[in-house]
């Protein structure tokens, strides 16, 4: 199996509405990346929170649940 990266793993979630939800489902990054690697998208929780840093607010909340403020679902609260 291929090595995808979380870029690509934002770009396959903008066409897959189930992988979107499971995906805000998360309440943590290793969830997240467990979801990811289910998929075949294999990256390190440092890689995925310098591709969340990338994506505008809006983008963001498209692929993570936002949470509460600006506090995001996937970051540990």
């Amino acid at each position: 199996m291929a090595q995808k990266n979380a870029a690509q793993l934002f770009k396959a979630v903008k066409l897959d509405q189930a992988l979107k939800e499971r995906l805000k489902a998360a309440a943590d990054p290793e969830t997240f990346i467990k979801i990811a690697q289910e998929r075949g998208y294999d990256f390190t929780v440092e890689e995925l929170q310098t591709e969340l840093s990338k994506l505008s607010s809006e983008e963001l909340a498209a692929i993570v649940n936002p949470g509460v403020a600006p506090r995001f679902h996937i970051y540990p609260r």
